[in-house]
């Protein structure tokens, strides 16, 4: 076969090979794909906070987005550095009393298990000795985990930078984007864009108030109840409320079983306080706070969140809402039957 009809052939088999390849590379660099997307997505968000910031005038001077950038991160740092001060003296002494008793408690609890219904079913001789082997290489064990977190901080500290970059250069970024699509569809595309990162920024606005709500609320009621770690652990529950539902469902756990240590009375009390916060939360803040700025279905939101935590785990279901309103406004811009006007 010779002629135009060859050469459209060979195109398509080399487009095909290009694409597998592609294809291939994209999956090789998976981790480092998803890094760069999470963070250019964080910088979507975030811009809008650090123009509101750049907008506040003293006199007759105005930071600068450097400036804005900096006030952030200065801001995050002194909640970090609060919540250290507040939150982890009781639970470093706590640990540290925890790991001097482990050798002499451990006997003691097992002997107590056997007298649980169906505990002749369990070889408890196997377990106290997987009990005294983790307290005799108690060092081993913190010396591998503090390998595994120092790995994750490098990520979450270079995810960091990339976010100030999008912040900073993103417009360049959207710019050289934008230049690669036909001149008769960018207006409409650039239009898409535009709206999806206002939903975006009302996102983030309504997930911080519910994450600040449930934060001092959870907090005061720790605070009531005597429970421990109160300041960590609604700190920690307002922080994890930005993942839908498995975020609740962590801080729930931690809280109960943290309660669980004291008394079961603070069990109680704990129980009945998430039980009436999610019937307010589901009922009365989320249509009010989520639904009305972001404008997606709860149905889409479970969605997104299964995909999200299913192709990349915990940072997947955080930004499974910002990138289900991406899609549902590309979808209704574009695949979107609508009537003509």
């Amino acid at each position: 076969m010779t002629g135009p009809a060859a050469k459209s052939y060979r195109k398509e088999i080399v487009f095909a090979f290009a694409l597998a390849f592609a294809c291939y590379l994209a999956w090789l660099l998976r981790d480092v794909l998803v890094l760069i997307y999470v963070s250019g997505l964080f910088g979507v968000v975030l811009r809008p906070v650090v123009a509101s910031v750049g907008r506040v005038r003293i006199r007759n001077w105005r930071p600068f987005k450097g400036i804005a950038i900096l006030v952030l991160l200065l801001a995050v740092a002194g909640v970090l550095v609060s919540f250290a001060f507040l939150a982890l003296p009781p639970m470093v002494r706590d640990l540290q009393e925890f790991s001097k008793e482990m050798p002499n408690r451990a006997p003691v609890l097992i002997d107590r298990l056997k007298h649980v219904p169906f505990a002749d079913q369990i070889d408890m001789d196997d377990i106290q000795a997987k009990v005294q082997d983790f307290a005799g290489n108690a060092a081993t064990y913190v010396l591998l985990s503090i390998k595994s977190w120092a790995g994750k901080v490098f990520t979450v500290i270079t995810g960091i930078i990339l976010t100030i970059y999008f912040i900073l250069e993103g417009g360049n970024a959207y710019a050289w984007f934008l230049s690669m699509v036909p001149l008769d569809s960018r207006s409409r595309l650039d239009a898409t864009l535009q709206r999806a990162e206002v939903r975006m920024g009302r996102w983030l606005l309504g997930q911080g108030s519910l994450m600040l709500i449930l934060g001092l609320a959870s907090t005061i009621v720790y605070l009531a109840l005597g429970v421990r770690y109160a300041y960590a652990l609604g700190a920690l529950t307002g922080l994890l409320n930005i993942i839908p539902i498995f975020g609740a469902a962590v801080s729930i756990a931690l809280a109960l079983l943290v309660s669980a240590i004291d008394s079961w009375g603070r069990v109680l009390g704990v129980a009945i306080f998430y039980l009436v916060y999610l019937q307010v939360e589901n009922s009365y803040l989320v249509p009010r706070i989520m639904r009305s700025r972001v404008g997606l279905p709860g149905l889409a939101i479970l969605v997104a969140l299964l995909l999200g935590s299913a192709l990349a785990g915990v940072v997947g279901a955080m930004v499974s809402v910002p990138t289900a309103v991406l899609v549902a406004e590309l979808i209704d811009e574009y695949l979107v039957k609508k009537q003509p006007a």
